[in-house]
């Protein structure tokens, strides 16, 4: 189970790495995507580090803000 597990993370770290540059792409800032989401900076921060799940909801207001597919985070 150990390889799924390490397949797992290195896919996870690359959605997070897709949905950093997605916040870069739009030109926005953690702070001005969390206003935007009507939440605190920290929650950004979070989803952003791994520290905090990303479900698919929050995925597609993630999107949103970002004005990406969803496609583009599961590239």
């Amino acid at each position: 189970m150990g390889n799924l597990d390490a397949g797992y993370r290195e896919r996870y770290d690359a959605f997070l790495k897709r949905l950093r540059q997605a916040r870069r792409d739009a030109g926005l800032t953690q702070e001005e995507v969390a206003r935007r989401l009507g939440k605190p900076q920290s929650y950004v921060s979070k989803c952003e580090s791994g520290e905090r799940r990303v479900d698919v909801v929050e995925l597609a207001q993630f999107a949103r803000v970002y004005e990406k597919s969803l496609d583009f985070f599961a590239s």
